[in-house]
Order: structure tokens, then sequence, then C-alpha cells
């Protein structure tokens, strides 16, 4: 695997960094804002799904790779459901969103499982996202709950 670094300056390309940060896992501490710079930064752990693709070997071994992203140009940041004193908490990112304002102003909006949210206002949309180095082997593979429902 290659180091990945991204960069994101209009919402299609966010959903290319949110599809490789699908099922990230995160610490509460490892999000900090710092407003002195209008920056927004953290720091998780990824699963590299761009590993998965392909035909399936005999054996198939997973990867996280450790990933620092942040977001520029910050003027407001929010969270909901998420309990900011448990810094030890884990959570587990589903994905991210741009919302449009004003252009080319909006809200970059990160949605975790359990019904977390973190809004980042931005001024313009600017995101960068870089592996901090080597993936290593997991047995851990993020799974979805596939409920159907059927047709009455």
């Amino acid at each position: 695997m290659s180091i990945l670094r991204l960069k994101a300056e209009d919402a299609e390309d966010l959903q290319v960094i949110a599809a490789y940060l699908q099922d990230a896992v995160v610490l509460v501490k490892d999000i900090a804002y710092l407003p002195g710079t209008r920056r927004l930064a953290m720091v998780a752990n990824r699963f590299c799904w761009e590993d998965e693709l392909g035909p399936v070997p005999a054996v198939r071994t997973h990867k996280r790779a450790r990933t620092g992203l942040h977001f520029d140009n910050v003027e407001k940041v929010r969270s909901r459901n998420i309990e900011q004193d448990r810094q030890e908490g884990v959570l587990n990112l589903l994905t991210i969103a741009f919302e449009e304002g004003a252009t080319p102003s909006g809200s970059v909006v990160l949605t975790f499982s359990g019904d977390g949210e973190i809004r980042i206002d931005v001024e313009a949309l600017e995101a960068h996202l870089a592996d901090m180095g080597s993936s290593w082997e997991t047995t851990n593979v993020p799974s979805h709950d596939q409920t159907t429902h059927p047709e009455s």
C-alpha cells in the first residue's frame, strides 16, 4: 500500500476523502479545533478499503492506516451526541458531507455511529488528508447492518 495524500476543494473532492475514511476509528482526544489558525484537525485509524478491491486471494489480510485530516478556513465548530469529557471515547466515522452555503462557504458534516455529529462551518472548503506512515494488519473488518424491509 502506498501512502495516501488527498486534497479537497469542493463537495465532489470531499466525497473521495469520505470514501477513504468510511469506518475510520477516532478517539475524542484526537480531534482538535484550533481557532487561532482557523483549523480543525484530527487523527484517525482508517480502514484501507482500497486493499479490499479486486479478486479475493486465498488468504486475505485487512489493513488500517494512521491518517491525519484537517480542514482550513474554519469559522465555527459544533458537535452533537459526542461526549467531549470522555477523551478516550471511541468514535466510528460513517461519512463526511459538504452542505453548500453562499459560495464558497458552507458546512462540512462529519457523521459518526450512535448519531454523533461534528459540523464545521467554513469560509471556503479546503481539506487535506495524509497517511502518517505504514499500514498494519487487522482482523477486524467493519460491517454494517444490512436490514432489508420486505415490501407490503
